[in-house]
């Protein structure tokens, strides 16, 4: 009964009624401004935003409208706070205190600042701290339901990108400028068939030669017939547009050392080297070529026996008893066992972090000890190591990712306004009291 009375009286408390021996006055410490769905928004939340906005605007010497235009916009944000919220509940979205602390410290990093810095500059603005960081935590939850829920309504079609690829290449392609080198290997200007299949057999042998890596400009020199010949094939600089259409199409966005041929003229059949390219961005990307064996852990097979037995193929290796191949093809877990456990040509930022990180370490040749990654126990291979040019992937990426981008804006407002529509939301009138 003790505990109940306690309870009563806390109860009463929190109503926030004050009495005198006089009479009972009541002192309104909050209200609710208005019901979303199953949520509400509080006056004190309101007016805690409008102050944050003023303190900003005074801050930024920037005008802000009335006061009633300015809490209708408050009152809007917090209504989609509150739906967001909700919804972020229902589709189990949660953010954690590591992952708030580390936008936190990105937050405080943008503005130079150490995260005690930032903290410090939030409570000299009057905010609390704790209040700041659940506002933001509010903000990422309402930010990944709006993804979540916007990008499955957004189509960007192939047809889409490759429009906007060929617009964005007009519009740079001026700027762009190939080093060319030429090899001509001529055939008679009253050629028969034997003549022709004979200048073409050589061409193709001049094209097998530099792909393993022969010295274009010498070859150039010896074989071609071109006037430039002596200076080893060397046609200088040139824009897209100065090239003979034949050389342009083909050329066009082709990465540097790319070998264009055989290409029959008029005069023979033309080889065609790309030297270098200035005005382009190019991206270039480390790719490796890496094995691995891939021994998981189970109820019968322990972490440390994993470990252990890996460890006894190194060593069996080193021991010359048996190759790395032969090893994953007996006993590699997953679809690379078949091939040895040979991974391919991959950019190693696409693999788990951990096979990632053990890769940076590894020089070309070497063998990596048994680790841990999120799939189980590996030991690692290293093949060889390759810089690739990524241009041609990265424009399409920003070409798709601008067409997402224009459609984001446009949709992320309709769906907002529908599930504003859907919703029960009643604003309750400001007491000027």
């Amino acid at each position: 009964m003790k505990y109940r009375i306690k309870a009563l009286l806390l109860a009463s408390s929190l109503i926030i009624t004050t009495i005198t021996s006089v009479q009972a006055k009541e002192e309104l410490l909050d209200r609710v401004a208005a019901i979303v769905n199953t949520g509400v928004v509080l006056e004190s939340e309101v007016n805690d935003l409008l102050v944050n906005i003023k303190q900003q605007a005074k801050k930024n010497n920037q005008s802000l409208p009335s006061d009633k235009a300015l809490r209708i916009q408050v009152m809007d944000k917090l209504i989609n706070d509150s739906l967001l919220s909700q919804m972020g509940q229902r589709m189990g979205i949660q953010i954690s205190d590591a992952q708030l602390d580390q936008t936190l410290n990105n937050m405080a990093r943008e503005d130079k600042l150490t995260l005690a810095q930032f903290r410090q500059q939030v409570i000299d603005e009057g905010t609390s701290y704790e209040k700041y960081r659940e506002n933001v935590r509010i903000e990422l939850v309402s930010g990944e339901v709006s993804r979540n829920s916007v990008r499955r309504r957004i189509f960007v079609s192939p047809q889409e990108v490759d429009n906007l690829l060929k617009v964005m290449k007009e519009q740079s392609s001026n700027n762009v400028e190939y080093h060319l080198g030429h090899i001509l290997i001529e055939f008679p200007a009253d050629a028969s068939q034997e003549d022709l299949a004979a200048a073409k057999t050589r061409a193709t042998k001049v094209v097998e030669l530099l792909n393993d890596g022969s010295d274009f400009a010498k070859i150039a020199i010896t074989s071609s017939g071109d006037a430039n010949a002596l200076k080893g094939g060397d046609l200088g600089w040139k824009n897209i547009n100065e090239m003979p259409t034949l050389f342009s199409e083909l050329i066009n966005d082709k990465p540097k050392d790319t070998i264009v041929g055989p290409i029959r003229t008029g005069l023979g059949y033309s080889i065609v080297k790309v030297l270098d390219i200035r005005g382009r961005k190019v991206v270039e990307v480390e790719e490796v070529k890496a094995s691995h064996i891939l021994i998981k852990p189970s109820i019968i097979l322990s972490d440390e026996k994993a470990k252990s037995l890996l460890q006894g193929f190194l060593n069996q290796i080193d021991a010359g008893e048996a190759t790395f191949e032969e090893l994953a093809k007996e006993h590699s877990e997953g679809p690379t066992s078949v091939r040895g456990g040979d991974l391919g040509w991959a950019d190693p930022k696409n693999y788990d972090p951990a096979f990632t990180e053990a890769l940076a370490t590894m020089k070309k040749g070497g063998y990596h000890k048994p680790f841990r990654s999120s799939f189980g126990w590996h030991i690692i291979k290293l093949e060889d190591r390759r810089m690739v040019d990524a241009t041609s992937q990265l424009n399409e990426n920003r070409a798709y990712q601008i067409l997402f981008n224009r459609k984001y804006g446009m949709e992320s407002t309709r769906w907002l306004k529908e599930t504003r529509d859907e919703a029960y939301i009643e604003i309750f009138e400001q007491d000027n009291k």
